[in-house]
């Protein structure tokens, strides 16, 4: 028995069309799940390699998260669902979440469209006893000084996985979660493309490495498997061991 191999599972990966949410979606398509992922722009055509994508057998659906009227709407054509998982993110540099404004959008789409998204499809976790998995970050375990809002979802999406995992364990679902390190995205670009920031950022890091979005997928894998079927309201660290 090969305990990875998601064959006849169906798995949706909102924010799946760059990054981590790309190579998690990537990763079950390549154990043959059907697997739906979702993006804000109209077409996956739009995004490109160096946005960090790839459409080879996902079914792309438009949606922004931070319009929770698009989320109410969202109706992606799924006749079950083992496996959702929660990528969505969003940052402001240069001090932008201390406005309002941005501190505002960053919340709706780090914290408030995760809640949005798993209350849409418990109905069909339900059904199927099926996995949510909730990406957060290590910024939930530490400060990130120039990023209140980037920081305060991430702690939240942690806290709401546990909670989630309490609530909905009796409906057979399995909420777990992923904190990912310093992953090379174009979220984290600001880093990775400036050698002075990037050479201070691997110093810290012991296994002296960037996070790829394939770790992150491994880690996914895990949590949606049997493997990890007594394993609920964890939020797993993936980071080369950044935050020891």
């Amino acid at each position: 028995m090969n305990e990875l191999d998601f064959t006849g599972k169906q798995v949706l990966v909102i924010g799946g069309s760059s990054g981590i949410g790309n190579g998690i979606a990537r990763a079950f398509a390549m154990r043959d799940a059907k697997v739906c992922v979702t993006g804000t722009r109209a077409h996956s055509t739009d995004y490109s390699e160096e946005d960090g994508s790839s459409f080879e057998a996902l079914d792309y659906h438009q949606l922004d998260v931070a319009q929770p009227s698009a989320i109410e709407a969202f109706a992606p054509p799924l006749q079950r669902l083992d496996v959702l998982v929660l990528a969505q993110g969003a940052v402001i540099y240069r001090r932008g979440e201390f406005a309002m404004e941005g501190f505002r959008r960053v919340m709706e789409v780090n914290l408030m469209s995760l809640m949005a998204c798993a209350a849409k499809f418990h109905p069909l976790l339900k059904t199927s006893g099926g996995s949510l998995i909730i990406v957060s970050s290590t910024a939930a375990y530490h400060a990130t000084k120039g990023n209140p809002a980037y920081s305060a979802s991430k702690t939240g999406a942690v806290g709401l996985t546990r909670t989630l995992a309490q609530a909905w364990a009796e409906d057979g679902i399995r909420v777990n979660g992923i904190a990912p390190g310093l992953v090379d995205t174009k979220m984290t670009k600001a880093t990775t493309d400036n050698p002075k920031r990037l050479a201070g950022a691997l110093e810290g890091i012991p296994m002296h490495r960037l996070g790829t979005p394939q770790d992150m997928a491994g880690a996914a894998l895990f949590l949606a498997s049997p493997l990890a079927s007594y394993v609920l309201g964890h939020t797993l660290v993936v980071d080369g061991g950044l935050i020891l």
